[in-house]
Order: structure tokens, then sequence, then C-alpha cells
């Protein structure tokens, strides 16, 4: 059972966030989502556990339970949708000719 996990203290970590939810059952992984750019957390993380009774055991307990001041919000982690569009092109026009200046037209 994949659990989302959101409004973490900034401060969790992912071995924390098993400590957690190992209280409960078996955990096969706990992560805590961090911003690329910054290494600090994001507020929310994942909780994979194998026995679908023991998640949800986990989640009735742990949803709204204050953790460092936060109360965390416990649910299923909904499947990831595909991202469409984007792909790393940026659009617009090109003329193809490299270089620079001049005009556009």
């Amino acid at each position: 059972m994949n659990i989302y996990v959101s409004n973490l203290s900034f401060n969790t970590n992912d071995a924390e966030l098993n400590e957690l939810f190992s209280k409960f059952g078996e955990v096969s992984s706990a992560k805590v989502i961090m911003d690329r750019e910054s290494g600090r957390s994001r507020g929310f993380g994942f909780v994979e556990m194998p026995s679908e009774e023991e998640g949800k055991e986990a989640m009735a307990s742990l949803n709204n339970k204050e953790v460092e001041g936060r109360a965390m919000s416990v649910s299923i982690a909904k499947e990831r949708e595909e991202r469409t569009g984007g792909g790393g092109s940026r659009g617009g026009y090109s003329n193809n000719r490299g270089g620079g200046g001049g005009n556009r037209w």
C-alpha cells in the first residue's frame, strides 16, 4: 500500500518517517521529498507498506497526528499522472541559422 503523507515538519527525514509508520507494521520504504534546488524538505513524502491492513491502521492512527507542531495529513497515494506537453522544448520561432544578432525576420 502506497501512502501519501503531507504537512510534515521541514525537519522530518526519511528515518523519522519510517519510524512513525513502523509502529504499525512493516515499512518497505519511507521517503521525504526534497526540493532539488535548495535540498530542503518540501513538507510531504511517501510510505510504502506491504500489508494493506497495517497501512490502513497506520493511516487511521496517524492522520491529523501532531508531529513537531504540525498535524500530518495521511491518505492513500494516487497514481502519478503522465505529464503531457513540455518535454524540454521551449517552442517559439527558430530560424535554424545559428549565430545571433540582427533582425529576427
